[in-house]
């Protein structure tokens, strides 16, 4: 697991928490200044993955069907790195700049969500980062029975 991360130590009323800031040298770098992901206690939120290739960084600018594909295996990518798989995600959220495309997205989430249909919200957005026209993000959880 190549990944560079922070911890930072917050309280709260319970006591101490861990909040640990996670970053994946597999997946396309952040475009702001974000992480790809956090993990508090066996929970992991991770920011919202747009179509990027992961080793050049460049933009996938083809069909929402292509743009998903990429946008969801970023996401396998992030959670693999982080020990987990898509079998772990409880929540999804997924942003479209056009709710017309939202068949055409579906068919290609329902690939990777199969078995696992995890509680979704998707939204349209006027405008994603770099143009795309999909972000998916993702709540996971460590240690599910």
């Amino acid at each position: 697991m190549d990944q560079k991360h922070f911890i930072i130590k917050q309280v709260n009323k319970r006591g101490l928490m861990e909040k640990i800031i996670l970053n994946s040298e597999n997946a396309p770098a952040p475009v702001g200044p974000y992480s790809h992901a956090v993990r508090v206690g066996d929970m992991l939120y991770c920011s919202g993955c747009i179509p990027l290739e992961a080793k050049s960084g460049e933009v996938l600018k083809g069909s929402v069907s292509e743009q998903a594909e990429l946008a969801l295996t970023n996401v396998k990518v992030l959670l693999k790195d982080f020990g987990l798989s898509l079998d772990a995600v409880v929540k999804t959220t997924v942003f479209l700049t056009d709710m017309g495309t939202f068949s055409e997205f579906n068919d290609v989430y329902a690939k990777y969500f199969n078995d696992s249909k995890p509680a979704r919200s998707c939204v349209a957005v006027k405008q994603l980062p770099k143009g795309v026209d999909v972000e998916v993000e993702v709540i996971a959880a460590f240690n599910l029975t």
